[in-house]
């Protein structure tokens, strides 16, 4: 492996390649994790929209329910970046004011 030092490429010692190969490897493994917090921070985002529906002074459709629910449930059972990459979300149902 190779590194820029004042302007020359240099060859890095044994040492700083395996400090370079442990931080990619770090960064490998947290790739699920990354993943899954995007997936939540979009769905409460959502979550958050509906919010105002779910007052105590307002009733909410069953498909806002439903929609709502859906949000919640859609971290259940993924274990693979591949699969969090792969959710869809569900259509926000119309708002009845």
């Amino acid at each position: 492996m190779k590194k820029l030092v004042n302007g020359m490429i240099v060859d890095m010692t044994a040492d700083e390649i395996a400090v370079r190969q442990s931080e990619e490897l770090a960064w490998s493994n947290g790739a699920f994790d990354r993943a899954m917090q995007d997936l939540r921070d979009e769905r409460n985002f959502k979550l958050a929209e509906t919010d105002y529906l779910a007052l105590s002074d307002n009733t909410m459709s069953s498909e806002m329910t439903t929609y709502r629910q859906n949000l919640r449930d859609i971290t259940n059972g993924l274990t693979t970046v591949e699969e969090v990459e792969a959710v869809v979300f569900p259509t926000k149902p119309e708002e009845n004011e």
